[in-house]
Order: structure tokens, then C-alpha cells, then sequence
């Protein structure tokens, strides 16, 4: 069963969590044969079942965590659920797209494969996505990023974080392969941006709860003589994805 760690800081997930873009989603509507229905499995705040929502009749979106999903905008087109990956309780054989972003490594791949296998329509589309370490064109920042990232956090990822790293190209992925591409998200960002989204990482919250203290409190005051202003910098996030044709 996929874990539940953003639950707690599901209102900071929700503002500082960056935004996908269209042309991954672009992308992969063009492999699908029919827009009726599509499963956005753990949605989180909805964000990608909002963008499903204007190409699909009806867009399921479910999740694990409540508090997520009270986040979420409502839309006459999505029904969100409280349900596992493993476990929706969507009608076997009713969707034509399911999408997982940015929570693939934390699911049950074997289990979740049978309910893909139940609930997909023949030659349904399967889209899991995430996107790795954010970079940010300014060479001292980004130093400064890897360093906590890799050596103040770095022993308190879960262990499938290494999925993320590896672009996902470890996961098991039991479907018909489509042709892949890469993307970009490109933001611009203040400082307390960077510092917000950094709260919604969940080994943040492992090291807060183990030492007592927020670590991005620390990186705060490391990152001010480097970024002294209130001008906003360019940060980029990779965005790797793989694509799958459900054959059964």
C-alpha cells in the first residue's frame, strides 16, 4: 500500500508544489483512442486530474490522504475518492487513461499493476511522471541545494526516493512501452518560494520530527548571503516520464 506522508503539510504541498507542463500532458493524449475516462491515482491536491478534466468526460481522482484531497478544486468533471493505488474501486474495465504524477515509487507496483490490469480498457494508456532535483541557473544556489539535498537530508529520504533519482528507469513497468520524452518546468522564484517548497519535501519532516528543529530554517540563513535580494530566480525542474499501452 503507497505511504501517506503529506498529509501533514498538505496546505504548503498545495502552494508550493510546481505546476506541470502542457506539452507533457499534450503529449500524452495523443497516444489515447477515446477521451471519456481517465483515473488520476493519487492525486494529491488534483492538480493534474484539474488538466484531465478539460479533455475527459469524467476524471476520477483518488487518494490515500483526506487532508490532500480537501486541498483540491472542485470540478463538475472530476470525482474525487478517498482510495489506494492497489484498491479504487473504479469498475473493471471503464478507463481509457490512468496517471500517477510524482507518486509512482511509493505504491505497491505489483498490486497496483493488477488493479490497472482490471480497471484499463483494452489498449488503455497508462502516464507515470516525476520530476528529480530542482536546479537553479545561479551556480551558488545550486551548490547550496545539492548540499542540503545530499548531505543535511540526505539520510532522511525513504528509501524510494532512489526511484526519483533514477528517473524511474529502476521501477517495474509490465506494459506495452511507448516512446518517451523528457520536459521542463520552468519557474520563477523568491526565496521564500524555494524555502516553501523545500517544507514539502517528507525528509523535511523526518529530520524536524528526529531533531526538533526545521533544517530549512538552517539552510534559510546559509542561502542569505548568497541570494541577498528580493529578485527572483529562474529555477528549472527535469520532468522525466514513462508511457505504457495497457495490452490485454
Amino acid at each position: 500500500m503507497a505511504k501517506d506522508l503529506f498529509s501533514k503539510q498538505a496546505s504548503v504541498y498545495a502552494r508550493y508544489r510546481p505546476v506541470y507542463p502542457a506539452a507533457l500532458f499534450d503529449y500524452i493524449f495523443s497516444f489515447v483512442r477515446q477521451r471519456d475516462t481517465a483515473w488520476d491515482c493519487a492525486t494529491g491536491n488534483g492538480q493534474a486530474a484539474l488538466v484531465l478534466a478539460d479533455h475527459f468526460r469524467k476524471v476520477y481522482a483518488t487518494d490515500i490522504s483526506e487532508k490532500q484531497l480537501q486541498q483540491a478544486i472542485a470540478h463538475p468533471s472530476i470525482e474525487y475518492r478517498i482510495a489506494t493505488a492497489e484498491n479504487s474501486g473504479l469498475a473493471a474495465g471503464s478507463i481509457d487513461l490512468i496517471t500517477v504524477a510524482q507518486a509512482y515509487h511509493w505504491f505497491d507496483f505489483e498490486a497496483f499493476h493488477l488493479e490497472v490490469m482490471r480497471v484499463a480498457k483494452p489498449w488503455g494508456i497508462i502516464a507515470i511522471w516525476g520530476y528529480s532535483l530542482v536546479q537553479c541557473e545561479d551556480a551558488g544556489v545550486q551548490s547550496l541545494i545539492e548540499t542540503f539535498y545530499r548531505e543535511k537530508i540526505g539520510p532522511y529520504w525513504d528509501a524510494e526516493r532512489k526511484y526519483i533519482d533514477d528517473h524511474f528507469t529502476t521501477v517495474p513497468f509490465p506494459y506495452h512501452e511507448l516512446p518517451a520524452r523528457s520536459f521542463l518546468i520552468e519557474v520563477n522564484w523568491t526565496r521564500e518560494d524555494l524555502l516553501g517548497y523545500f517544507n514539502t519535501w517528507s525528509s523535511v519532516q523526518y529530520y524536524m520530527k528526529a531533531h526538533q528543529q526545521d533544517p530549512v530554517d538552517e539552510f534559510a540563513r546559509i542561502l542569505r548571503p548568497v541570494w541577498d535580494s528580493a529578485t527572483g530566480k529562474t529555477f528549472r525542474f527535469p520532468v522525466f516520464l514513462r508511457l505504457g499501452k495497457v495490452h490485454k
